[in-house]
């Protein structure tokens, strides 16, 4: 399993951020300071069901989980993709609008001022850790085409949800900036509507990214045709008639192959050839932990 410390950096972050953005809307009263407010908040409450989801996967198989716990990670990841990024955007959203019904300004915006600063550089490191992660997850891959095909949502989603976090921190800075040089504080309720959108749109991707996990994902097709190489080019086997894969975790795959054996063989010879087999393609892909070969005529 990787190492999973940017999570806590970024937990970290989003606590220390949140608590200043509370403070900070709290004094000024600013709809879009609010906003940011809760997105960090939200952000930090996704942190520790990651950790939590990340923890529980790798417990062992046991009676009543024979092929392991691997996709709890995946459910939480549907969990903080579906309701608590959908909700924060629904809440800053709401927010605004009410900001817009009820426009005021209340106290000096230097607090807002002096408090997005700090997120910036919270979130700037956060975002930073994230992404060094992603990038050694992704290779050569481009950005989004590695969002599609990793198998690792606790990367991805603390990723966008940093990046995300940026772009609230510009669009709650040009609301109260905007809204202040022109003594209108209709800018401020318009930026926090905005952050919802962009919170919402988030969620959308992540629930995409996140449902394809859960329900099951193969592994690639290079990776399939160069299993059933290998499993073709043992001497016992004749051809690979079906094979199944799916991902139980970013690192466990489970394998099913159906394979045509020879006629003249034994059963111990049969068992030996399933044996071969299994040591060569977990020794090239040893994320294959569990790998089922069913003998057919």
């Amino acid at each position: 399993m990787k190492s999973k410390a940017f999570l806590f950096i970024s937990l970290g972050a989003d606590i220390s951020i949140a608590i200043s953005k509370f403070i900070a809307a709290a004094i000024t009263g600013s709809a879009s300071m609010i906003s940011e407010a809760i997105h960090s908040m939200i952000d930090a409450v996704s942190q520790v069901l990651l950790i939590w989801g990340t923890k529980v996967s790798r417990k062992k198989a046991d009676e009543e989980r024979p092929f392991g716990y691997g996709r709890e990670l995946y459910f939480w990841s549907f969990i903080v993709s579906l309701i608590i990024f959908l909700l924060g955007g629904c809440i800053s959203f709401y927010e605004g609008l009410q900001r817009l019904r009820m426009p005021e300004f209340k106290g000096s915006p230097a607090w807002s001022y002096a408090t997005l600063g700090i997120a910036f550089v919270f979130t700037g490191i956060s975002m930073y850790s994230a992404r060094q992660a992603f990038n050694k997850q992704r290779g050569d891959t481009s950005f989004f085409e590695a969002i599609t095909k990793s198998k690792d949502p606790s990367t991805f989603i603390v990723l966008l949800g940093d990046m995300g976090d940026m772009l609230g921190l510009i669009v709650a800075f040009l609301g109260i900036f905007l809204g202040r040089l022109l003594h209108n504080p209709y800018y401020d309720g318009i930026a926090s509507m905005i952050i919802g959108l962009i919170l919402i749109a988030i969620s959308l991707l992540l629930v995409r990214e996140s449902k394809s996990l859960l329900m099951g994902e193969t592994v690639s097709r290079p990776t399939v045709r160069r299993v059933i190489s290998i499993t073709e080019a043992d001497d016992a086997v004749i051809k690979v008639k079906k094979h199944f894969s799916v991902y139980m975790s970013p690192d466990e795959i489970l394998l099913q192959l159906v394979a045509v054996f020879k006629k003249d063989l034994t059963t111990q010879q049969i068992t030996e050839s399933i044996e071969r087999i299994t040591t060569i393609i977990q020794s090239e892909f040893p994320r294959m932990k569990q790998i089922f070969i069913e003998p057919v005529k």
